[in-house]
């Protein structure tokens, strides 16, 4: 079954709350919470993350107005449909204005709520995607779909789907470019969350000090900057999976906060005190080995107990050869910037498949986009894939029989003028994207602007 979306109505009328209540609770897609006015009503919403809310705006003490401008500093996510009668549809009105979604005249009809309450849903989802749209635009883009047929890999994609008919928390390990993003994607697509948001996050790529207000949240002035509340991502999966790729960089200070919100879905905002509780299913991924960063005391015990209820290690592309044919076609087809598909000579499929792939899955993808531009024809031949292997990929070849055909020494080749050489091609392969031509290299921006310089490419890009 999937899971439920939380609905808080709010109502001083006993009689209208107890009938929404009943005629809500009928449906299996809904939980619902009742609050009789509008302090208990924000009481309730700090402490629990509400998809919808349905508040009327005349009460006692605390008006539906006060609750709506609360919840859209507090809960921004959260939708709210406005309760209200006829002669109230001027204030009504003013809600829309203030952030409310729709608003509903009584007496309802229950069948018009049941429509507003889930095109409410699809406006929330919809918020949430652009938050996670906005996140991945700094996120480095890749295949996105699972690609192989080696006994390796089949197994791994079996044990996955297994996995993900559980609550379970998910450990996967595995080198980086194995794609266990895409495994974690898997999982929650085969699960009774697929409804619900699949929510990323790189642990290397946030700073320390900006980890936890990621995860977490905070509220207003809690530090300098922090001109508005702003949720954190364990609020935007709420429902879903939180998928923490690349766990093990997460540092000591922040991991008993982690092991807590693991342990008992609760979490505090940053600078804020209202404890609150989400219902998430996590699922990890680290290219450490995290026991050995165990016994290194870089990371908690504990937290791997937590976190590796099951666990998967991803194979490494040199462990399934088997792969290597339909990953390149899949991506010479992806990554054609026509109709006409290129494909690979019978000698350039064999040098793929001599190779090591140190950087697996990933770095075939990137070998073959740059083959895509450095061939000149239909078919990638041997020679445009030559720049990215080391000699001690290729097959190996007799020795030279006479001294005539070797290379005289005046013609002699150094290593600096092989990497020159082979920095030069990759360059002019990604138009002079240092980012994408350190990555295809396998270094870091750094020493690749260290090597331009002492190469006099500086130049360049």
């Amino acid at each position: 079954m999937a899971k439920k979306y939380n609905l808080l109505v709010v109502d001083d009328e006993v009689s209208l709350r107890t009938l929404l209540e009943s005629e809500l609770s009928e449906a299996e897609e809904f939980a619902v919470d009742c609050a009789a006015d509008g302090g208990e009503a924000i009481n309730r919403i700090q402490g629990k993350i509400y998809d919808v809310i349905l508040l009327d705006v005349r009460m006692p003490r605390v008006s539906g107005i006060e609750v709506l401008k609360f919840v859209q500093e507090y809960s921004p996510s959260t939708q709210v449909i406005i309760l209200t009668n006829y002669a109230d549809i001027k204030t009504a009105i003013q809600t829309i204005k203030l952030g409310a979604y729709d608003f509903l005249a009584k007496p309802y009809d229950i069948e018009e709520i049941f429509n507003t309450i889930h095109r409410a849903l699809e406006r929330r989802a919809l918020s949430i995607d652009n938050k996670l749209m906005r996140s991945e635009l700094t996120r480095k883009a890749g295949a996105n779909e699972l690609i192989g047929q080696s006994p390796a890999f089949l197994k791994l994609v079996e044990s996955a789907t297994r996995f993900a008919e559980s609550e379970s928390f998910v450990l996967i390990q595995g080198a980086s470019g194995t794609g266990k993003e895409l495994i974690a994607g898997l999982i929650h697509r085969r699960s009774t969350r697929n409804n619900r948001p699949f929510v990323a996050v790189n642990c290397a790529s946030i700073p320390d000090a900006l980890l936890e207000s990621e995860l977490f949240g905070h509220e207003k002035g809690a530090f300098t900057n922090a001109f508005q509340t702003k949720q954190g991502l364990v609020e935007v999966a709420n429902g879903g999976t939180l998928f923490l790729d690349e766990v093990g960089d997460i540092s000591p200070a922040i991991q008993p906060k982690l092991l807590r919100f693991l342990e008992t879905g609760e979490f505090r905002r940053v600078g804020g005190t209202n404890l609150l509780t989400v219902d998430v299913r996590v699922v990890s991924a680290s290219n450490k080995d995290l026991r050995d960063e165990v016994t290194a005391g870089r990371f908690r015990e504990d937290l791997l107990y937590r976190l590796n209820v099951v666990s998967l290690r991803m194979p490494s592309l040199r462990d399934r050869p088997e792969d290597i044919p339909v990953l390149a076609s899949y991506f010479l087809e992806r990554k054609a910037k026509s109709k006409n598909v290129k494909r690979l000579s019978p000698g350039a499929l064999e040098l793929l498949q001599m190779h090591t792939w140190p950087g697996n899955v990933r770095e075939l993808e990137h070998v073959i986009e740059g083959a895509i531009l450095l061939s000149s024809g239909d078919v990638i031949e041997e020679h445009d894939l030559a720049m990215y292997f080391q000699r001690g990929d290729r097959p190996s070849a007799p020795p030279p029989a006479a001294s005539a055909q070797a290379i005289p020494p005046a013609q002699a080749v150094t290593l600096d003028d092989l990497e020159r050489q082979h920095i030069e091609n990759t360059l002019k392969a990604f138009k002079n994207n240092r980012a994408r031509t350190a990555e295809a290299l396998g270094i870091s921006k750094k020493t690749l602007y260290l090597k331009l310089k002492r190469y006099g490419m500086g130049e360049q890009g």
